[in-house]
């Protein structure tokens, strides 16, 4: 393994690990050298996916349930870290939730932004925002006592541009969903987020940098693939494991003069 890109001895926390993305990157942190600390709501959960980690590599890896919502979950998880490794070198912010609805649209749509129940908009902002600054706060602290870090935040497209609502619109129906306000306000914070991070901690040596991807496979229907693949340059969606490389990237060496970048992984989504 290239010296740059390892990640033997570093401690890499990941909230929302139990999901898609989540599942990917940590398997690739471990894959690396890593001791990876799983962080998700479901505690059945995770200490399954922390089982397979360990089946399939050398690493250490340490499971908490938290809420990032909770402010004594945070508390409690990063009481978890220290007492296990004393450090903390990597905090990956990858929890985050996307409000969705029922296929069938009724006759007031409610993802079109007039209709969009606000009770939803704080649950959003209560996770994608206000849980990512929580837990974040809680990783400088680590990382100024400890005078090193690197922070990489997780945002979307939708922080860069906004949706083309016509990927949600299919040949032969009469009404079509939209993507709702709620991912693109909260995710819209990110980008500008880290790089608040990167100015403020430069000189304390911890780094930030967030990824921004797009349209990762998940059992989408055909209709929407086909949707997907008209509206990209590429012509398909992203691969999950095609995630790997990014994050592997910012959290070692390799990407050590880096900080308050984005770095974009949408098959050219962006690029027109």
């Amino acid at each position: 393994m290239n010296h740059e890109f390892s990640l033997t001895d570093r401690v890499v926390l990941v909230t929302g690990a139990a999901g898609l993305i989540g599942r990917e990157v940590c398997d690739a942190f471990a894959a690396y050298g890593a001791s990876v600390v799983l962080t998700d709501r479901g505690a059945t959960q995770l200490e399954e996916q922390a089982a397979r980690l360990k089946e399939r590599h050398a690493a250490r890896i340490l499971p908490v349930a938290a809420d990032v919502t909770s402010d004594a979950d945070v508390a409690a998880l990063f009481e978890a870290i220290e007492r296990e490794f004393g450090r903390l070198d990597v905090q990956v912010n990858l929890a985050a939730i996307d409000a969705k609805f029922d296929a069938a649209v009724s006759a007031v749509n409610p993802t079109r932004f007039e209709n969009f129940p606000l009770e939803l908009w704080e649950k959003s902002v209560a996770v994608n925002a206000t849980g990512l600054v929580r837990v974040t706060q809680a990783a400088a602290r680590m990382m100024l006592a400890q005078k090193r870090g690197n922070i990489i935040n997780v945002a979307s497209t939708y922080s860069l541009v906004a949706p083309n609502q016509d990927l949600y619109k299919y040949p032969g129906e009469a009404s079509q969903t939209f993507k709702p306000v709620d991912y693109v306000g909260t995710k819209s914070m990110v980008p500008n987020f880290t790089r608040y991070l990167a100015t403020l901690y430069g000189r304390d040596f911890i780094r930030a940098n967030c990824i921004v991807p797009h349209g990762v496979f998940n059992a989408h229907p055909q209709k929407f693939q086909d949707n997907f693949a008209r509206l990209s340059p590429l012509g398909r969606m992203c691969r999950p494991e095609e995630l790997r490389g990014p994050f592997v990237f910012l959290a070692s060496e390799a990407s050590s003069y880096m900080t308050g970048a984005t770095v974009v992984v949408d098959g050219g989504w962006t690029a027109w």
